[in-house]
């Protein structure tokens, strides 16, 4: 099986670390779909980072359902979603503000470091800008809340898309966040880029 895309991309880490955590084995190729185009369409014509190929050749894309194909054939004690319908519950809601950061972190990538100054549109990079600063300020609150050093007292997807969204936009667009204003979400991250399957993946 292959995880094609580079790890400069949130959902492509994040793929990466959640199939370490499962014990899934699968091979990494590092594709960008800008610079080795023509490799990447070749597996994929959409040149959609991440994309997964199964051991039957299918190919998969979008990082939550690559993630959800492999959730579903795991033991409980493998899984990365809570089984109780709760905290299942308050995961999605973390994930769904966590999927959110992490999207506006890269569209303010690409329009403030790909797209020329003069092509720039201010109202939209104000608009993904306040989008970003909410989703981040929202988590920052409930990661504040918390318990444990996780969200359900064990490691869980929220936690780890949390904590790849927060590195990514600390490293890509660090003078749109205040940092000092998140002590929650730099304590995750600390916390878990010391573990293996971070420091496996580490961003390109």
């Amino acid at each position: 099986m292959k995880l094609i895309g580079k790890l400069d991309s949130p959902y492509v880490r994040r793929v990466a670390i959640s199939l370490t955590l499962m014990d899934i084995p699968f091979e990494h190729l590092s594709l960008s779909v800008f610079r080795d185009k023509a490799a990447f369409a070749a597996i994929n014509p959409l040149l959609k980072a991440p994309t997964f190929v199964t051991q039957d050749g299918t190919v998969l894309m979008e990082s939550t359902l690559i993630l959800d194909h492999f959730e579903h054939g795991l033991p409980s004690e493998k899984r990365l979603m809570p089984e109780d319908p709760n905290e299942r519950t308050r995961a999605l809601y973390i994930l769904g503000l966590a999927l959110t950061a992490a999207d506006k972190s890269v569209q303010l990538v690409y329009e403030t470091k790909l797209r020329p100054e003069e092509s720039q549109y201010e109202p939209w990079v104000e608009r993904v800008t306040a989008q970003a600063r909410t989703a981040f300020a929202a988590l920052e609150k409930s990661y504040a809340l918390r318990e444990s050093n996780w969200l359900s007292g064990t490691l869980s997807q929220a936690d780890i898309t949390t904590a790849i969204a927060w590195t990514f936009a600390q490293n890509e667009i660090p003078d749109v966040l205040d940092a000092e204003a998140h002590p929650a979400l730099i304590r995750l991250a600390a916390e878990t880029e010391k573990l293996p399957a971070f420091q496996k993946w580490q961003p390109e």
